[in-house]
């Protein structure tokens, strides 16, 4: 795949940009005034990873208490934390070094990021979506730019 046609949203580029600055592990740790994670260790460590993420987004990111907050802003934090969970578990600025053509992909990515195979195939699926919207966009911008020429 090409990623010079790749489109990083501000999130992704939050993430990455964070991961880069703080090289940071799965472990416990302590942020301001959140405390902990609590994470079910009888589930799969590759879940317990993926769940590590998504609480780790709301720590990071969210405020309030979702009980007490309207439906959609709910919502909205938990389509923000299964984003951000993607972004965490498989970080652009390192999957772009990966061959994602190599047949092997998935199960290559699923043991070096420790995630499970369905969260992979999740995010490059929304790779793939985002590389063909830019490709389409680009596509639109030069046939509108080619009709401006002609008027």
């Amino acid at each position: 795949m090409n990623f010079s046609q790749y489109t990083i949203t501000a999130l992704e580029d939050w993430v990455s940009n964070w991961y880069i600055k703080h090289t940071i592990e799965s472990r416990y740790a302590r942020f301001g005034r959140y405390e902990e994670i609590v994470i079910n260790s009888t589930k799969d460590p590759l879940i317990q990873r993926e769940q590590f993420f998504h609480e780790f987004c709301h720590a990071l990111r969210h405020v309030g208490k979702q009980t007490m907050m309207p439906e959609a802003f709910r919502e909205l934090q938990e389509r923000d934390a299964r984003n951000f969970t993607l972004y965490a578990a498989l970080p652009y600025h390192m999957i772009k070094e990966y061959n994602l053509k190599d047949p092997e992909i998935i199960g290559r990515l699923s043991l070096d990021f420790k995630v499970a195979p369905e969260l992979y195939v999740e995010r490059l699926d929304q790779i793939q979506r985002r590389y063909i919207s830019a490709r389409q966009e680009k596509c639109h911008t030069k046939i509108t730019e080619d009709h401006l020429r002609y008027l």
